[in-house]
């Protein structure tokens, strides 16, 4: 039946693949995945600014986002421990039903605090929400891999289920801020926490596979040649201690930063200036260092095992993951790039910092600064910015395929940041966007669906925003995929992906005092300004794959490889 499927030609192939019920558990499962998101990292700005939270708060408060740029940490453990009680369920389903009925209970307990009141509870549940939604996100990965076959294809299961997570963005943005401006956010929060419970009951019919046996087969990290488990394990807990250091660090920052009161809350300003460098060297550079240090060792031949090993106990194989989830993903990129993978690191960590440190204030400056209402911004931002984010993205293939992925990645680095600029002229009255929305017919086009100058000029700005916000994304995933290794590609790509979130993660608390104190017009030049050094990052790693000879077109690993070789 299976094969007979997989014969059929490609429409009928694609009938049969929608037609099986893992393909409908997948829509499911992005949808799933797409509602915490955007109801935790966007929408819930909008309540926090209806209820008068002031900006610098509301900048600590987007630290929750950190368990999303974190989650590869605690992956192994999603990936190997059973819960005792629930592991019946399957494998992946144990893990999977707890968090969508975690989610859904807290979205409930959301909807009945008052921000205003119980800001510090508030906040903790949202921190354990982003915490399960994260988790969530892990297991639907790994799930998807696990069932996918000859008719359900990983690519079909991929399509189906970003057209879930996508009409998630559209409920928990769009139709949530529709609701609020009908009813209030408690209502929208707890029929948002009814939806996920509802997913909760349909993953019970979900497909899985068994529980994994723990005995382990024998991998790379236990040949011949590798480095020895002593040696990971010593550099491994090293890397432990910066990292736990760092998020304890930001945990306490963050617990301090939303007490109830205002004179015990510590300087966020003077908190990254001394401590943002500190929690990037602790968290990028110190384990860049040390898997510099591994990689050496390993090719000099020295601290290595000279026959194969088997793991021995449930430490060894608690070592073996931990290694992969942080180190391994590093040795490898410091392996094939040497020097290259300073400059490689930086680009990762600058590249998106101008839409990430300011994203959590999108709302409180449409809705407080502009006084547009939430259903304006639901049109403008959510229903027409989709699209210009989609078709920003197609803008970014289009010019991958006929300029290269470096020049679009630079182009990309150049619109995103002047992007910045259409804000700052939005924060000034934008007498400059109208003229150009009269003149370039935007204002007449727009207002055939009814909207008037004041909303064309707003729908002008997010225009530039997300077709930038799109380009640079397309062309930042194709850099990626094209630095990540084939060998662990999902890890070190899910690495690289969560470094892009920390800088500008880390830097909201300082950015909402600047706004507070200096106005959104400086702070939109600002972020401006720092995307230039994306920009500069660009065309030093341009100039440096000229060099090395290596085509537009091709794998960076690959051409790295053949390097190697040579040399050897």
């Amino acid at each position: 039946m299976t094969e007979a499927a997989a014969q059929k030609p490609g429409f009928r192939k694609l009938i049969a693949s929608l037609g099986q019920r893992k393909t409908g558990i997948m829509f499911v499962f992005g949808f799933s995945a797409g509602l915490p998101y955007a109801l935790l990292l966007g929408t819930l700005y909008a309540w926090l600014s209806d209820a008068k939270v002031d900006l610098e708060t509301m900048g600590v408060f987007s630290l929750i986002g950190l368990a999303y740029a974190f989650k590869f940490l605690w992956s192994p453990v999603v990936d190997r421990l059973k819960i005792p009680g629930l592991h019946r369920l399957g494998r992946r389903k144990s893990w999977l039903i707890p968090a969508q009925f975690a989610l859904g209970a807290i979205f409930i307990a959301l909807s009945l605090m008052n921000p205003q009141t119980s800001l510090g509870w508030f906040s903790l549940l949202a921190g354990l929400g982003a915490f399960a939604s994260a988790t969530q996100d892990v297991v639907i990965d790994a799930w998807r891999v696990d069932v996918a076959d000859e008719v359900a294809t990983v690519e079909m299961l991929s399509t189906v289920y970003q057209l879930g997570y996508r009409i998630a963005a559209l409920a928990g943005g769009a139709l949530a801020l529709f609701l609020a401006d009908e009813y209030n956010w408690p209502v929208v929060y707890a029929l948002m926490g009814g939806l996920m419970l509802a997913v909760g009951c349909v993953t019970f019919f979900a497909p899985d596979t068994e529980a994994m046996d723990v005995a382990e087969k024998r991998d790379e990290l236990r040949e011949a040649g590798a480095l020895q488990p002593k040696v990971r394990a010593i550099a491994l807990a090293i890397v432990g201690v910066f990292w736990a250091w760092a998020l304890i660090t930001v945990g306490v920052f963050m617990v301090q930063s939303l007490g109830s009161d205002p004179d015990a809350r510590p300087d966020s300003v003077a908190f990254i200036r001394t401590m943002g460098p500190l929690i990037v060297i602790a968290t990028v550079i110190v384990p860049s260092v040390i898997a510099a240090i591994l990689e050496h060792w390993r090719r000099s031949g020295r601290y290595v095992i000279e026959k194969a090993v088997d793991v021995q106990s449930a430490s060894d194989r608690i070592i073996d993951h931990g290694y992969r989830a942080l180190l391994l993903p590093l040795t490898d990129i410091m392996g094939r790039l040497g020097w290259a993978a300073i400059l490689v690191l930086a680009l990762v960590l600058s590249y998106r910092i101008t839409d990430n440190i300011w994203g959590s204030f999108a709302y409180p400056f449409y809705l407080d600064e502009l006084q547009y209402t939430k259903s304006e911004v639901a049109v403008a931002s959510k229903f027409f910015g989709v699209g210009m984010t989609m078709l920003g993205i197609a803008l970014g293939g289009v010019l991958f395929t006929y300029v290269g992925r470096m020049a679009t990645l630079f182009f990309g680095a150049v619109t995103a940041a002047a992007s910045n600029l259409l804000y700052a002229e939005l924060a000034a009255g934008g007498a400059g966007i109208d003229l150009v929305a009269k003149y370039s017919g935007f204002s007449w086009l727009v207002g055939l669906f009814g909207a008037d100058d004041r909303m064309a000029r707003l729908m002008l700005a997010i225009t530039g925003e997300n077709l930038a916000g799109g380009l640079a994304g397309a062309a930042f995933v194709a850099y990626l995929s094209a630095i990540t290794s084939q060998r662990y590609s999902a890890v070190q790509y899910a690495l690289l992906s969560s470094l892009t979130f920390l800088v500008g993660t880390l830097g909201r608390g300082a950015l909402g005092e600047m706004i507070a104190t200096q106005g959104y017009y400086t702070v939109f030049l600002f972020t401006a300004s720092i995307g230039l050094l994306a920009v500069i990052l660009v065309a030093f790693e341009w100039i440096r794959q000229k060099r090395a000879g290596i085509a537009d077109a091709q794998p960076i690993e690959l051409i790295e490889s053949e390097a190697d070789a040579k040399s050897a």
